[in-house]
């Protein structure tokens, strides 16, 4: 084989177990109500974007919650959901792809990522899907979203910059 097919191999290989790390933590190991889902699938999906940049990053987020819908059903399907778990990769590949392991780059996508995504999309879904009012269930998300900027930020440096940069076919700077 050569060097390129080896290196996509990994890629895919990589993407896969991420993609299956994103629906556990997603599916499994949250917290979930009508309007609220406490959990860590989206860790996974920022360090697809992170280590292999915006494309991949959205690949994974959308083929993860594609996957973890038809295979683990917990309501009804919304492709809006899935433009957001989209985003959440490319906007992580953005800041952090072949940047310097810095904090600043993580917080910057979680706060796009959790203000932009999380607080104002999802909440734009969940009002189309369920008619619950934007306005209503805003306050509550958004308290969701203000702890959530600061566990994300947290996971994804630590994980990033403890773990994942130190294997040497993830390093980019």
């Amino acid at each position: 084989m050569t060097s390129k097919s080896v290196r996509n191999v990994t890629i895919l290989t990589c993407l896969a177990l991420l993609i299956a790390l994103d629906i556990i933590l997603t599916r499994f190991v949250s917290i979930n109500t009508q309007f609220l889902r406490i959990g860590f699938g989206m860790i996974p999906v920022a360090i697809a974007g992170a280590a292999f940049g915006p494309v991949w990053g959205g690949v994974c987020g959308a083929v993860g919650d594609l996957l973890g819908v038809l295979i683990f059903p917990s309501g009804a399907f919304f492709p809006g959901f899935t433009l957001t778990a989209a985003l959440t990769g490319i906007i992580f590949g953005l800041c952090m792809y072949h940047k310097p392991h810095k904090l600043r780059y993580v917080v910057i996508a979680s706060v796009i990522v959790c203000i932009g995504c999380n607080l104002i999309l999802d909440t734009l879904w969940l009002d189309i899907l369920y008619g619950s009012g934007f306005l209503a269930i805003l306050p509550a998300r958004a308290v969701k979203c203000a702890v959530n900027i600061f566990v994300y930020s947290f996971l994804v440096y630590m994980l990033w910059d403890k773990a994942v940069a130190r294997i040497p076919y993830f390093r980019t700077n």
